[in-house]
Formats: C-alpha cells, sequence, structure tokens
C-alpha cells in the first residue's frame, strides 16, 4: 500500500493555499457597519448570563452565546471619562477631562475624533443618547464628527446642566424625569415622546435602516443613559420588582435594565430582518463599574450582586474598570469565544479606523491605544503585555492636580494591579494584587513582590510627569448661564420647541 507523501510540489501548493486562506481573514478595510451600544453604569453583575441570579435579559443573554467576548476589558472609573477615551484613543486626562462635571468634562478641541475620520472615509456617523463631552456648540457632537445625533444635554437628563425643562420641579415632574424629554436633534432641539431609552433605540433604528436602504457604511454609537441614576423605569418593567417587595430604586434600577434588554432584542431582531449581520459588527459594553444603591427587599437590605468584583463605579479597583465587552460579526468573529488578552476602551479608535479602511494621519494626537485586528482575526495571536494607567479623577475646583496624583489612582497589567488607595493621596498608601490569580482582589501582596511595585510606580510617576501638562481644563471657570439654557430659552422664543417625529424602521 502506497504511503501519503506530500511531494515538494504538493507541499509548495498546500504553503500557497495556506498563505491565501490566511490573507483573506484579515479584516482591515473590510469596511463593516459598526453598532457599539454601551449603557451607563451597568457592571459585570447587571447580567443574567454573568451570574445574577433575580435580572432576566434574556436577548442579552443570547448575544452573549453567540459573541467573541474580551473577557478583561478595562474602561475608566466614571462616565465622562471613559466616553473621552473612547472617541480620542487616548487616556482621558490627555484630552482635559479629570471630571463628570466642574467644566472638567470638555473634551479638548484639539483631539481628533475617530468619527471625524471615519466621515473622512464615506462612512455615516450616529450618536444616540448620552454625549457628555461638552454642552457648548464646539463640543457638541456635530461638531466632533457625527452626521446624526439625537442626545440628551450634560451627564444625565434633569442634571442642572440639561435643558431646563427636563428638571424636575415637583415629584409628579421627577417620577416623569426619564420620560417625554427634550433632547437635542442635531442642531434643533426637539420634544420627544416615551420613555428615553425606547427613543435613543428608535432613532437608532430608523437612522441606521435609512443607511441600509442607501448601502452606506456607518457607525452607530446607541450609548443610554439607563441604568444611571435616578431609577425610573416604565410601569411594565418596574411592576414585577414592586410586586415582590422590592423598593422603588431597585425597582427602577432593574426595570431600566430588562426594558435596555428589550430593546437590544429590538435591534437584534432588525437586524435579522435586514439580513444584514454578514457586514455589520455589533459590539456591547458598560462605561464603567456598576452603580446603585443598596437592594431593598421587604424592608431588609440584599447585597447587590456585583459578580465578585470589588467596589464598583468611581474605583480604582477592579469592580470599578472591568465591564463587560461582547462582539459578534456572523460568519467572521467566533461564536463563544473568550479572548483573556488585557483590552481597554482606547484601542476602539484604532481597530475601527482600521475596518474601515481609513488612515489615521500623523498630525493628531499620540494614540495610547491598539488595534485589536489581531485578535479578532485570531483569539489566540501574541498580544504583548501594557500598563493601563487608571486614575478616578474628581478632585475639587481649583484644586491642584499633583495634591491628588495618587488618590484612587491604579496601573493594571496583564497580571498585576497597583492601587493606591481611593481615600488617600500618599505614595505609599498602595495594595498590589496578582490578578491571574486573584481576579476580586481578596488578597494583598505588595511585601511579596516589592520589585513589581517599584517597576509599576515607576511607569506611574513617568505616566503622570507627561499627561499633567494636557489637562487643559483646570483652571476652566463657570458659564454666567449654562449653554444649554441658554439655547433652549434662545429657540423657544424664536421658533419654538418642534415634536421629534420617530423615524420609520
Amino acid at each position: 500500500m502506497r504511503k501519503n507523501i506530500k511531494t515538494p510540489v504538493i507541499m509548495m501548493i498546500t504553503l500557497v493555499l495556506a498563505s491565501v486562506s490566511a490573507e483573506s481573514k484579515s479584516l482591515k478595510g473590510t469596511k463593516p457597519n459598526i453598532i457599539l451600544v454601551m449603557t451607563d453604569d451597568q457592571g459585570m453583575g447587571d447580567l443574567a448570563c454573568l451570574g445574577n441570579p433575580l435580572l432576566k435579559t434574556p436577548h442579552l443573554d443570547c448575544f452573549y452565546e453567540k459573541a467573541t467576548r474580551f473577557t478583561d476589558f478595562q474602561v475608566s472609573p466614571t462616565c465622562a471619562p471613559s466616553r473621552a477615551a473612547i472617541v480620542s484613543g487616548r487616556h482621558e486626562f490627555k484630552n482635559g477631562v479629570t471630571h463628570t462635571l466642574y467644566e472638567r468634562e470638555y473634551m479638548a478641541l484639539s483631539t481628533t475624533t475617530f468619527p471625524q475620520l471615519l466621515r473622512k472615509g464615506g462612512y455615516e456617523t450616529g450618536i444616540f443618547g448620552k454625549w457628555h463631552l461638552g454642552d457648548k456648540d464646539a463640543y457638541l457632537p456635530y461638531n466632533r464628527g457625527f452626521s446624526e445625533a439625537l442626545i440628551h444635554g450634560s451627564g444625565g437628563i434633569g442634571q442642572p446642566w440639561d435643558f431646563p425643562i427636563n428638571r424636575p420641579t415637583d415629584k409628579k415632574r421627577g417620577l416623569r424625569r426619564c420620560f417625554d424629554n427634550v433632547l437635542l436633534h442635531n442642531n434643533t432641539i426637539v420634544q420627544t415622546k416615551g420613555f428615553c431609552t425606547d427613543v435613543f433605540f428608535q432613532a437608532a433604528l430608523g437612522w441606521m435602516k435609512k443607511q441600509y436602504s442607501a448601502k452606506k457604511p456607518f457607525f452607530a454609537y446607541i450609548s443610554t443613559n439607563a441604568p444611571h441614576g435616578p431609577y425610573i423605569a416604565p410601569e411594565k418593567y418596574a411592576k414585577r420588582w414592586l410586586d415582590d417587595g422590592w423598593d422603588e430604586a431597585t425597582a427602577g434600577r432593574y426595570g431600566m435594565i430588562e426594558n435596555l434588554d428589550d430593546n437590544f432584542g429590538l435591534l437584534v431582531q432588525k437586524l435579522d430582518e435586514w439580513n444584514a449581520w454578514d457586514n455589520t459588527l455589533v459590539i456591547f459594553m458598560t462605561d464603567n463599574g456598576q452603580s446603585g444603591k443598596t437592594p431593598i427587599k421587604n424592608g431588609k437590605k440584599i447585597p447587590a450582586y456585583k459578580a465578585g468584583y470589588k467596589y464598583g463605579k468611581g474605583q480604582p479597583y477592579e469592580g470599578g474598570t472591568h465591564v463587560p465587552a461582547f462582539w459578534r460579526w456572523k460568519g467572521v468573529l467566533g461564536e463563544g469565544v473568550d479572548i483573556p488578552a488585557l483590552i481597554a476602551h482606547v484601542d476602539l479608535y484604532k481597530t475601527f479606523c482600521y475596518l474601515a479602511g481609513v488612515d489615521i494621519p500623523d498630525n493628531i494626537q499620540k494614540l495610547d491605544g491598539r488595534s485589536l485586528l489581531p485578535l479578532l482575526e485570531n483569539p489566540k495571536a501574541e498580544w504583548p503585555d501594557r500598563n493601563l494607567f487608571i486614575h478616578r479623577g474628581r478632585w475639587g475646583k481649583g484644586l491642584e492636580p499633583d495634591e491628588h496624583k495618587y488618590k484612587g489612582a491604579a496601573v493594571r497589567t496583564q497580571r498585576w494591579r497597583l492601587i493606591w488607595e481611593n481615600n488617600s493621596a500618599g505614595e505609599s498608601d498602595f495594595e498590589l494584587y496578582d490578578i491571574s490569580q486573584d481576579p476580586f482582589q481578596k488578597q494583598e501582596v505588595a511585601s511579596e513582590y516589592p520589585e513589581v511595585v517599584k517597576k509599576l510606580k515607576t511607569a506611574y510617576n513617568q505616566w503622570w510627569n507627561k499627561t499633567t501638562p494636557l489637562m487643559v481644563n483646570e483652571n476652566r471657570q463657570y458659564p454666567e448661564e449654562y449653554p444649554l439654557h441658554i439655547r433652549y430659552q434662545k429657540q423657544l422664543e424664536e421658533q419654538g420647541i418642534p415634536d421629534w417625529m420617530p423615524p420609520g424602521f
């Protein structure tokens, strides 16, 4: 019986075919539609697929099963910083964003956003929900690269800096704070009807349907304010929690999450109907760690499920910055695949630009992120270790950054997390955790690894010294009147506030 031995010619053909096959897997310049769904203050413990025993999130659970999951995805400890890092590709402090308010949420105008680059590459770009990177005209989405925008103001609907009509003046209005809101649609303030999350998804779906029909590639950023407080959900979503004895805040927050899940399910349904999955990448993530009041059931406090993570939003621990990241592109990315490499929000910039086939100019801000294409093409690709620098920011108005250099700071590598205690500003008040063995940070090990502490401290100090000169908002003064208040009053007097007409989808 003849042995099956490859001749040199056959072997060469095999190698060529393998090379062609490998090249055909390249994702660079494939120009998919990109849909980024990012929720607000929803942590690792707020999904049934990640172990929450109370929530019902069947649509996101199904998406999780079909997705490629980055299981070590890091963001910033709070919302505006994460958003600045995403659209700029560099640490938020380098854009001047060191807080969520105090005029320090304004992203530097010198920053070139990736939506600006995508538009140059022929993409339509839309944002639906929360912007939170400046309310003055020059800072708003239509001047930062978005061709379509429907957003609320400030960091949340009804906050003092938002449109004044959204600010509750009594309890009845307060309970309606997330309903029938006034929003900014491109350059015009409009009156909407319905629950805010429903409105944002309606707007996004209608706009996406238009792009699909016109065969235009697009980037859609659905950045909900839910489940950020105030914790208010449509009655049908809050009812089951209230009927079961939970307090109003828990019913509102968990109701918001289940409403989010239904809206995400509607998004998936429409992509199915449009046969859009072959050229569409959908990403689900959250902007920071979990937040919320302690749940109360029948008068008794019940610890919130946090998937084992320590602390939550605003903290330099894993619970403050480790978030879900589920990516699905049918037929291109693997289903049910976990990628454990250390990934961060700053990596989205290059990733999206490379997918879209657009060049990143040499004369823009220096990027901190990497392209994720190697891992998307091969989940087992080599991924060199890195230092991620984390800081909660949020020092008081008029204070010197250097006085808070270590307060709420951290350095994260694939294995280690060095943390300076959140309530101390001292260089010596640090903790070290071996995340590879202790992801929930139960055992502090600094005394066992002094060389690791020294190395990470040195890296952090060097980073801080290079970063502080870029904190351009530290001396920014409060305006005499909030920009969106002025804008609202001016439009009200000159043309009124028109009703927003939901687009069909």
